[in-house]
């Protein structure tokens, strides 16, 4: 079991996060770009100290500086996979994946037969003469077997997907679906990319603004977010205001109806396929109809996602022969209006 208080007082950044992961458990870390991701992992790996808090891995403290403890990286049981893979090019796959049993004393012999049965478990048995410049893909297979050959009971993954094309980035998606959970290790994914986390994780933690602003499993993280980060990666509208019964008045001092019974601060999510948009006022008003301004407009595969600025600011979701036929292009006035038991309403 992972247990970390990791407390970081750098130049540039603050940084509090207590979180812990199980055997087997993959726990995805996200946020924003410069919110001390990476940071987290440095320090769990042992190349940065903390400067308060603790890190304790299967009941052994590794970092605690009110009791001066500090295990160096070298005699830690946790292994780091980067984003770049760092596979040395000097050596072929076998060596790479074979030299962390080198550096803790197994003869040769053994650790390159460990290493050529953990390629073929993995399904990269034939790059194992291949040196990393060689390899035509197989590389991240390569550095993972290298990062699972030691059994680490702590794996760190570091944007493993990142440099990845559509393709490779789905195979090795299924690869790491498939590797991670067999393991006994607990596992922390660093990752900006939410099909990543909602494929791979059991949890997810949201960090910002130095401390982690939200935590669920996936599903429940998506469904409800809590900042406007999160909102963004979901693709819908998160909204702060109060609510009395069915009447939400919401930053702005505007008014909703929703079907929600709540009273006091909540947040409300409006999905963007759930506002629709019209040039002209539509005869039929509903509950929910006000007048704004067309902002951003951006293709997302097969839909077009309109920003709808003013007395509340949301996104919608239109098919691409809209943007001709509402003349979206053009800017100026627009009209939204949402369903009241398309908004979810939640403290």
């Amino acid at each position: 079991m992972l247990e970390a208080d990791i407390r970081l007082h750098l130049s540039r950044l603050d940084l509090a996060a207590d979180f812990s992961a199980g055997p087997g458990e993959v726990v995805a870390l996200l946020g924003p770009n410069g919110v001390g991701k990476s940071t987290v992992l440095r320090a769990l790996a042992g190349l940065l100290r903390l400067a308060g808090g603790r890190i304790e891995l299967d009941g052994t403290v590794l970092d605690q500086p009110a009791g001066h403890v500090f295990v160096p990286p070298e005699q830690r049981a946790v292994a780091l996979m980067y984003q770049d893979y760092l596979l040395f090019p000097h050596l072929s796959a076998l060596e790479n994946v074979a030299f962390g049993l080198r550096a803790r004393g197994q003869d040769r012999r053994a650790a390159r037969a460990a290493a050529a049965a953990e390629l073929d478990r993995l399904g990269v048995g034939g790059v194992a003469a291949a040196r990393p410049g060689a390899m035509s893909g197989g590389q991240q297979r390569a550095a993972l077997a290298r990062a699972l050959i030691t059994e680490p009971r702590l794996l760190l993954l570091d944007e493993p997907l990142a440099a990845l094309d559509v393709s490779t980035k789905a195979e090795v998606r299924r690869l790491l679906r498939g590797a991670l959970p067999g393991t006994r290790a607990a596992h922390l994914l660093v990752t900006h990319d939410l099909l990543d986390a909602v494929a791979l994780a059991d949890r997810m933690l949201v960090l910002e603004h130095g401390t982690i602003v939200q935590t669920g499993t996936p599903a429940e993280v998506t469904a409800r977010p809590r900042s406007g980060y999160v909102a963004d990666l979901t693709g819908v509208t998160l909204l702060r205001g109060t609510a009395a019964g069915p009447r939400l008045r919401v930053e702005g001092d505007a008014e909703l109806v929703t079907t929600a019974g709540l009273t006091g601060p909540v947040l409300a999510v409006v999905p963007p396929g759930a506002v629709a948009v019209h040039r002209e006022r539509p005869e039929t008003a509903g509950a929910n109809l006000w007048r704004g301004e067309i902002g951003a407009v951006d293709l997302l595969g097969d839909r077009v996602r309109v920003r709808v600025e003013g007395p509340v600011a949301v996104t919608a979701e239109v098919p691409p022969a809209a943007v001709t036929g509402l003349r979206l292009d053009d800017g100026g006035p627009l009209w939204a209006s949402i369903d009241p038991a398309a908004i979810t309403v939640y403290r």
